[in-house]
């Protein structure tokens, strides 16, 4: 099949152009004891061959639901299309009996979703699901839809595509595994293809180069995308025209220039205010010069492999190497990098959690040789925020419960001191007393986050350790936690580690940033230092591959990778051939091995 070249992302279609997909007056209504009640309502859009669409908007603002209502998901009869018709060109989707919508899902139109984990078969090899995808639509033998499984992965630039067929799920990485969602998708040759936050949970190097591969894809095959998102720096990046939607209704749709330079309603210029932006902190004075309340000095965390028949070491993960840092109270000390570059396990270790090597000194006491009764009293000095608030509360307990449980485990106050204390902390964190009582389902995610914060602070800490505390929050969201970060550490002191990948945000928190790549510091410094004058090609790279919320915005040309992403499994001088950073002026860093 040959495809004419699309129209770049910008382009417009000739005004006759029939749009490949067309959604009108669509209504999705849930079933209630009470009857139907709409959650998205009297929606109307379309889009054209080639073209890029957006629609973005915070959680429950009905996005996902009307992904799923194009698609024919809906967990019918429970939530259900009361109203509206859904058109792929000439083709009436909402008429379609089941058996008919399964022959052009997947075919004509195909989806992304989100976390690509929870839409791959764990127990099935990536070449037998991408094999049984091609041949669910096409009349092909079993070896032409392996040669086009292969050619498929093979465009979304998968390193070794013939050894990733026979790979599963969990032996891949997060964005490799996005790709192979893509390529899945992408194997037919859809009309459409519906983007279901397709970049929120990967790191910004990843992130950037499934928007890339995305753009490319989009201009060798034609196909329109939908875009569902709330990251406006992906919309300004990727977008042709943008849908704003707000509890299930459009507020706004405009050509992607026109909405960032002049948004027409309030609700989207609250939206594009809350984004964080590089740069726009102001360097605030150094904070104290007191004794630090962290520091490690040359910590080393290794994971033994065991193999062979008696279960031996044959294999050391090297997970970090030699990392050395302090923290000062008042201070917020970033780490940033990629996933699996040791940001986590560093927070680990310095809970106690993992085993290490080196020093490491919490409010004045080093671990090593601490006992259980002593751990226990340092971990009081310590707190940690997670990235997923939900999996870090326990559904069973209520809020108050949840924020006093700390006070419990150490046996401070009694019943009554407990629940005034989880109120006052409540309030702290802007939440009101009347939500004491209430579960963590009843919150939203913003609030859940709020909750643990609480919950940190019941022990009055030095130290909080937030670990990807923002990433999965709405940018409205996002916003409200940082601030309220900021005005507790105003407050109490407090110091802390932050824990991210998104660099915007690092930015705008702050004070002093270091840069992990496969378990060491590249690069240390403060804010200023490290963002406006970036010394390694790595964190050079971190930098440009952030998404800048301005359609305007030209990106230089950035740093690439060639060759094999290194692992930490390998001393120097074995495995496979390293990476190679390769800047713009030419030069090249190839990535530091290990050495035992």
């Amino acid at each position: 099949m040959t495809v004419a070249a699309a129209p770049l992302s910008g382009a417009v279609a000739a005004p006759d152009a029939l749009p490949v997909l067309s959604v009108e007056g669509l209504t999705v209504s849930v079933r209630t004891e009470h009857g139907l009640r709409p959650l998205v309502r009297d929606l109307s859009f379309h889009v054209n061959r080639g073209e890029t669409l957006a629609i973005a908007g915070e959680s429950g603002s009905g996005k996902s639901l009307t992904s799923l209502a194009i698609m024919g998901l809906l967990p019918f009869p429970a939530v259900r299309a009361t109203a509206g018709r859904i058109r792929l060109g000439a083709t009436d989707l909402t008429a379609l009996p089941e058996a008919q919508m399964r022959r052009i899902r997947g075919d004509r139109i195909a989806m992304i979703f989100q976390e690509p984990m929870s839409s791959l078969n764990p127990v099935l090899t990536i070449g037998t699901q991408l094999i049984e995808a091609i041949c669910a639509h096409q009349d092909v033998s079993p070896s032409a839809a392996q040669t086009a499984a292969l050619a498929a992965l093979t465009s979304v630039r998968l390193s070794h595509p013939k050894r990733r067929m026979a790979q599963y799920p969990h032996e891949l990485s997060g964005g490799m595994r996005q790709r192979v969602m893509i390529a899945m998708a992408l194997a037919l040759r859809p009309e459409v293809l519906i983007a279901d936050e397709p970049t929120t949970a990967l790191d910004v190097t990843v992130q950037r180069e499934v928007l890339d591969l995305l753009r490319d894809l989009q201009r060798d095959l034609g196909t329109a995308i939908i875009l569902i998102t709330h990251d406006m720096g992906v919309v300004a990046e990727m977008a042709d025209r943008v849908i704003v939607m707000k509890s299930g209704a459009m507020v706004e749709q405009a050509p992607v220039g026109s909405l960032f330079k002049a948004p027409a309603k309030a609700y989207t210029r609250d939206l594009l205010a809350a984004v964080p932006r590089m740069g726009q902190r102001i360097e605030r004075p150094e904070p104290t010069t007191a004794p630090p309340v962290a520091r490690l000095q040359d910590v080393i965390v290794r994971f033994p492999l065991k193999g062979g028949l008696f279960g031996r070491t044959v294999q050391q993960v090297h997970a970090v190497e030699k990392v050395s840092f302090d923290i000062r109270r008042g201070e917020t000390f970033a780490l940033v990098g990629e996933s699996g570059c040791g940001k986590s396990t560093i927070a680990k270790a310095m809970v106690g959690l993992v085993p290490h090597q080196g020093s490491i000194t919490l409010a004045g006491q080093t671990l090593s040789g601490l006992n259980r009764d002593q751990m226990k009293a340092v971990r009081r000095r310590v707190q940690m925020v997670f990235q997923d608030p939900m999996a870090a509360l326990n559904p069973r307990k209520t809020a108050g419960d949840l924020i006093a449980e700390p006070l419990l485990i150490h046996d401070i106050g009694t019943p009554d001191d407990r629940r005034n204390a989880a109120a006052d902390l409540m309030r702290r964190v802007g939440l009101s007393n009347d939500q004491l009582d209430r579960y963590p389902h009843e919150f939203s995610g913003g609030q859940r986050q709020r909750i643990c914060i609480a919950r940190a602070l019941a022990l009055k800490p030095d130290l909080i350790i937030a670990d990807e505390s923002v990433s999965a929050l709405d940018v409205s969201v996002q916003a409200r936690v940082l601030n309220l970060l900021r005005e507790l550490q105003q407050e109490l002191g407090l110091a802390y580690l932050f824990i991210s990948h998104d660099m915007a945000v690092v930015d705008n928190i702050s004070d002093r940033v270091a840069v992990m790549y496969l378990g060491q510091i590249v690069e240390m410094g403060s804010r200023a230092q490290v963002f406006s004058n970036p010394q390694h090609p790595y964190t050079q790279r971190l930098i440009e591959a952030v998404p800048v919320p301005d359609p305007a915005h030209i990106r230089p040309p950035g740093v690439r990778l060639s060759g094999d992403i290194p692992s930490p499994l390998y001393p120097a001088g074995s495995g496979p051939a390293p990476v190679v950073l390769q800047d713009i002026g030419g030069g090249h860093l190839v990535a530091q091995s290990w050495t035992r």
